[in-house]
């Protein structure tokens, strides 16, 4: 009897070590599953990049805003008119108010042969006759040119005034020039012989008769 309970006790001691044992696995088995130890070392160096990345962008932003505030503080000097001087030569006239070399153009595209208009018109002289500077010949858009004479040959424009920008109030029309005035002009113009014999056939021109003129100085 004696030897059944020391059995006994023994069992029951063992029993309980036992226990103790199986929760003490268990304690190390919940430390070892815990859910920050279970993350991997990746997960954790991404979370560091996210917020570096966010930083890089706030410090960006700082930057292009300083940008703009540079940007408006910077002071545009207006453009300085350029004022531009006239000799006069015929009646007088204004400079305002001119059309521009391809509005004459397009002007001088709607007539025929007949049509005047009064019109004033601003360009560059093509070239003058060089023996008394009676006519001259100011250019157009797309190589074509404005044949301007003089009204009533009252005035003269000078020798030198090729080049010169020029201001002409008057009457456009569309003529036809002769050949023999086609030759003389060309006389007028310091054509060689060679050049005004090669002129055989009569031309159209676009033609202006000024009652007044500007020529830049």
């Amino acid at each position: 009897m004696k030897n059944i309970f020391v059995l006994a006790c023994s069992v029951l001691v063992l029993a309980s070590c036992a226990e103790k044992n199986k929760e003490s696995e268990t304690i190390e088995e919940a430390t070892i599953e815990t859910p920050a130890d279970s993350l991997p070392k990746e997960e954790s160096t991404a979370s560091v990049d996210v917020n570096t990345t966010e930083a890089t962008e706030i410090d960006a932003v700082v930057v292009t805003e300083k940008k703009e505030e540079d940007k408006n503080t910077i002071e545009v000097a207006p453009a300085k008119e350029v004022k531009v001087e006239y000799a006069s030569f015929g009646d007088k006239i204004l400079a305002d108010k001119a059309l521009t070399k391809e509005q004459m153009l397009a002007k001088y595209k709607t007539m025929k042969k007949g049509d005047t208009i009064a019109v004033k018109f601003k360009s560059k002289i093509n070239s003058v006759c060089k023996k008394k500077g009676c006519w001259m010949k100011m250019d157009l858009a797309n190589n074509s040119e404005s044949f301007v004479r003089f009204k009533d040959y009252g005035f003269f424009v000078p020798l030198n005034a090729d080049n010169s920008e020029a201001i002409v109030s008057g009457r456009a029309f569309v003529d036809e020039i002769s050949v023999a005035e086609l030759q003389h002009y060309a006389k007028d113009g310091g054509k060689s012989q060679a050049e005004i014999d090669k002129i055989t056939q009569p031309k159209i021109t676009y033609a202006f008769q000024a009652d007044g003129v500007l020529i830049s100085k």
